[in-house]
């Protein structure tokens, strides 16, 4: 718990001492307010209904309308100075933890989906900023109101007093064990609650084959199984959490009943005063609210602890991927995996892959699915090192470069072209953000985008979600957009035409075939005759190279290159 705390302390509410110190000023006089009304009674009852000293009236009421006019300014103004911090505090928090995020390698990905982060970043930090707001505005004005009403009650009779507090040792226990019922219910709370945003994440972007496949009934249960599990987790700390408040009643009870049999003697004996009994009286009455709410933080910390424990596990989480010091580009971009090595959770990718890929030079990269086309491009970029083996580019090492130098060398269209739900516009400028309205233009007329712009649909229309208001041959004419506008001097295709109809394709291919024109080009492809006139072809099978050379030296060898030709253009056929 400390170590928690001092983290959060050092990391974000160390800026806002300044705020906090002032916050906590404004808190103690309002904490105090309390007991000033409380210590009001005794005059109110001595000098005025008992005493009638009719002077007294006015002076006594209007101190004790100045005590609550204190109460509401400080409050009013203590609750904007919290929020404040809270806010400033949450939103950095999910700043930072999606900045550092994106410095994390691809098996950190592989292992914690979308939805599980989305909840890392969003429900935890919110989680944090509730709780951190009751902690804060919670425990430091009912911690001084309930301090500064026991100085009133002590100042009165100390004897009382501590019979008032005859029951609290009943609390002790119970307050530990509820922390950590509380603390290992919320951990598995916050981790179901990942479960819940990942499988919202995967329905919804799955919606089509869910339909298709008639799979609603069987997707609705499997998320009413999870918030059904998140529900009686909630239920249970939520039971749980009222226990020590509860105790805390039962304690004040005791106090009372103590109280009143030990001091109501003494003002029938004329001993002690009216005045002094309801004074004592409405001191304990008034910190019996302060107690209760005291004794709820302890549920509410742990609530907030399981939250900052999941945070600060990703913050910990460091990337094995890291710069590198060279921050000057290479002088050429000549490719070379020399004895390369690669496994994934134990299953070996690539053995001893060696290849190169020349300067200027087109070089396709064909085999079966499985056979490491892919993971070729994620080592050249640095998403994954290898285990063994060394990856160049213009001679120098890629782990000796620094990744942003590295990655400005390549410009990359995939597949499944990763468009975001902004405007048109937005998406190819990702690519290169400063670029020129000249630049962008020319970008757009070469790769064939503006051929689907027209009067319904302008560069300021948006993409929608993951590019679902363009067609696939739109998409990755948008992503083609993108790679020229980077012009990067290396461009990696990873099956860019696959998926695409003949008329899309014959476009797509077009705007690649300018794309490639002057640039080091590695293509992954499937379909064999989109690869023909590439100077080199490579062809990988089990993670090593089994045949290279140009299309018509690996025909003419008739091995693995020329069955696969056979095949696929008799499947055409």
């Amino acid at each position: 718990m400390q170590g928690l705390l001092r983290r959060l302390w050092n990391d974000y509410l160390h800026p806002h001492r300044a705020a906090m110190i002032l916050a906590f000023a404004l808190m103690t006089v309002e904490g105090s307010t309390l007991a000033l009304i409380s210590w009001m009674l005794k005059p109110l009852f001595d000098r005025v209904f008992i005493g009638q000293e009719e002077g007294a009236l006015w002076w006594v009421g209007t101190a004790i309308f100045g005590v609550f006019l204190l109460r509401a300014v400080t409050l009013v103004s203590s609750r904007a100075l919290l929020t404040r911090i809270s806010l400033s505090v949450s939103t950095r928090m999910q700043t930072d933890l999606l900045a550092h995020i994106l410095t994390l390698d691809s098996r950190f990905f592989r292992d914690n989906p979308p939805g599980a982060m989305i909840e890392r970043v969003q429900g935890d930090t919110m989680a944090v900023q509730g709780v951190w707001a009751s902690l804060i505005t919670g425990a430091t004005r009912d911690a001084i109101a309930l301090v500064m009403l026991f100085a009133v009650a002590v100042n009165i009779d100390p004897w009382w007093t501590l019979a008032a507090l005859i029951g609290a040792p009943i609390l002790i226990l119970p307050a530990a064990l509820v922390q950590r019922y509380i603390r290992r219910k919320m951990r598995q709370t916050r981790a179901n609650a990942s479960l819940r945003a990942m499988r919202l994440d995967e329905v919804l972007h799955g919606i089509a084959s869910i339909r298709l496949n008639r799979a609603e009934a069987d997707q609705t249960a499997r998320f009413a199984a999870i918030v059904g599990r998140i529900r009686q987790a909630e239920t249970k700390v939520a039971a749980t959490s009222s226990v020590i408040p509860a105790l805390t009643d039962i304690v004040t009870g005791i106090g009372f009943i103590a109280v009143l049999a030990l001091g109501g003697r003494e003002v029938m004996e004329g001993t002690r005063s009216v005045g002094d009994f309801m004074a004592f009286f409405t001191a304990l009455a008034l910190a019996f609210q302060p107690m209760r709410r005291l004794g709820g933080l302890a549920g509410i910390w742990q609530t907030a602890a399981a939250s900052l424990e999941r945070i600060y596990q990703v913050f910990d989480t460091k990337p094995t991927v890291v710069s590198g010091p060279r921050l000057e580009p290479p002088t050429h971009t000549a490719i070379a995996l020399d004895d390369v090595w690669l496994s994934y959770d134990g299953q070996p990718v690539l053995r001893g892959l060696t290849f190169s890929a020349e300067a200027g030079c087109t070089t396709a990269l064909v085999g079966p699915s499985g056979a490491g086309k892919s993971t070729v491009f994620n080592l050249l970029t640095r998403m994954i090192d290898p285990e063994s083996g060394q990856v160049t580019l213009g001679g120098v090492p890629v782990r000796d470069y620094d990744l942003g130098v590295l990655r400005d060398q390549f410009s990359t269209v995939a597949q499944e072209s990763a468009l975001f739900d902004e405007s048109l516009r937005d998406n190819v400028l990702m690519g290169r953000p400063s670029a020129s309205e000249a630049d962008l233009a020319r970008a757009l007329d070469a790769a064939h985008v503006s051929d689907f712009l027209d009067e319904t649909r302008s560069l300021n229309s948006p993409a929608g979600p993951r590019g679902s208001a363009l067609s696939g041959g739109q998409r990755q004419r948008i992503a083609i957009a993108r790679a020229i506008l980077r012009d990067a001097p290396v461009l990696l295709l990873d099956e860019a035409t696959s998926a695409l109809d003949t008329a899309s394709e014959r476009l797509v291919q077009d705007a690649l075939d300018r794309l490639a024109q002057g640039r080091t080009t590695l293509v992954i492809a499937h379909r064999l005759s989109t690869i023909r006139n590439a100077d080199k072809i490579v062809v990988l099978d089990a993670g090593r190279v089994v045949e290279q050379g140009s299309h018509d030296q690996l025909m003419a060898k008739g091995g693995t290159y020329a069955r696969l030709v056979a095949l696929q253009f008799g499947a055409e056929t």
